[in-house]
């Protein structure tokens, strides 16, 4: 069979069209800024991303022989990680459950979307927002739900020492602060 019948694949091309880092039967939590964030993705790459390397490749494939043609190979290949991009966030905006953190009526225990503020056995303060998956960032402390320390965390009250499992064993931490909303 030609080569020309056959798809080549880099093995995970698919990969990213899954949703993942959700345990199975999860809810795909998420804060209203979030998934504003997931649309202002999704709009950018279909009205400006999109449309910008569709008319790349136009262009290349009228400069004749394609299969030496460095514009339209990158130009297709860039237009198959957006359209997968794509993919991934539509599925991620449809399995999405959003969470409103200022709508939080106990706000004595640590909830999704809760800012806590606790103290590790070193004495040190940390500050981690709990969010969803497509959320977390560390650098800005924002940690996922779905974290053994967000999962820890959960349901916790000022002052309870909860243990969290980390890979060098069992560490206590100490609830310091707990607030609701930006």
């Amino acid at each position: 069979m030609s080569k020309a019948f056959t798809k080549e694949s880099d093995g995970d091309e698919d990969a990213e069209d899954l949703p993942q880092g959700l345990p199975p039967g999860a809810k795909n939590y998420m804060r209203p800024q979030g998934f504003a964030a997931l649309k202002a993705e999704l709009s950018h790459l279909h009205k400006v991303e999109r449309p910008k390397v569709v008319e790349v490749v136009s262009w290349a494939a009228g400069n004749g022989d394609r299969s030496e043609n460095g514009d339209y190979l990158y130009g297709k290949k860039r237009l198959r990680e957006i359209d997968r991009r794509i993919r991934f966030l539509t599925k991620r905006m449809e399995s999405a459950h959003v969470v409103d953190p200022d709508q939080q009526k106990n706000r004595d225990q640590v909830f999704f979307g809760a800012t806590v503020t606790y103290a590790n056995a070193r004495d040190e303060e940390i500050t981690v927002t709990i969010v969803g998956i497509d959320e977390a960032d560390l650098e800005r402390g924002l940690i996922s739900w779905i974290s053994p320390v967000a999962r820890a965390l959960l349901k916790a009250s000022e002052g309870d020492t909860v243990p969290v499992r980390t890979p060098s064993g069992t560490e206590m931490i100490e609830v310091v602060a707990i607030r609701y909303g930006e």
